[in-house]
């Protein structure tokens, strides 16, 4: 089982919030009452003006994930943030920014990272296939808890992730739209994690009708009875 951290270190007396923060296509921003962890920062995603970040994590290293020219501007503006890539992306970055070696940091699957009162467990291994003629980088998704708070799996480009800390999760984000995935493969990622909740993630290619439409899939389709879907887009920080 993912080790939580302890109340005490979690200051059980206090009274603790979470916010998301959707900032386009496969980028969220978490914050843990203050422990702020910034995922995905792609070419899709606009994090201009993200401050006081406490780290900063890339699944892999595809850009609409990982966008090498505005990393040094986003370390610069969160100088006490860490930098935790999948270790193909660390070695994209380091080439394109060299500047950067310093400050990159590599993830490993099954090794859990701490920020503040957050844990970070890195889980899988392999990009979803998009089809024979493009490779299958490597992709480590990211599962996030703190004591007293929802359990949250952003998985980046992969639907077949298994592991205990999947278990009793909390809010899943989903990826609703890619060039490797279908509704079916969607849907089928949904209920077979079975969240409380979804975030749709992975949207950069949709204007607002399709959008609506994959949404809709998940929320009648995505467990018996329906599925709770959290649709963060231009919602701006919103607690949980």
């Amino acid at each position: 089982m993912l080790r939580s951290p302890s109340p005490q270190s979690c200051l059980a007396h206090t009274v603790w919030l979470m916010h998301l923060t959707h900032l386009g296509h496969s980028c969220l921003l978490v914050d843990v009452d203050g422990t702020r962890v910034l995922i995905d920062p792609g070419s899709f995603s606009d994090v201009e003006g993200v401050r006081d970040l406490s780290a900063i994590l890339v699944t892999h290293t595809h850009p609409d994930h990982l966008n090498p020219p505005a990393i040094p501007a986003l370390l610069r503006d969160n100088p006490k943030a860490e930098l935790w890539l999948e270790s193909e992306a660390g070695d994209r970055l380091k080439s394109s920014e060299p500047q950067l070696g310093n400050r990159i940091q590599r993830m490993q699957s099954g090794q859990a990272l701490t920020f503040g009162a957050v844990t970070v467990l890195p889980v899988g291994h392999k990009h979803a296939l998009i089809h024979d003629g493009v490779p299958r980088p490597d992709n480590i998704g990211v599962v996030l808890t703190c004591h007293g708070h929802p359990s949250l799996f952003h998985p980046g480009d992969a639907l077949d992730v298994e592991h205990e800390a999947l278990n009793d999760l909390d809010v899943l984000c989903v990826p609703i739209n890619a060039p490797w995935a279908s509704v079916a493969d969607t849907l089928a990622f949904v209920q077979r994690l079975a969240p409380t909740k979804v975030v749709p993630i992975h949207d950069g290619l949709l204007n607002d009708a399709g959008r609506a439409m994959y949404i809709g899939h998940i929320e009648k389709f995505g467990a018996g009875g329906g599925m709770t879907v959290l649709d963060l887009k231009g919602q701006g920080s919103t607690q949980f």
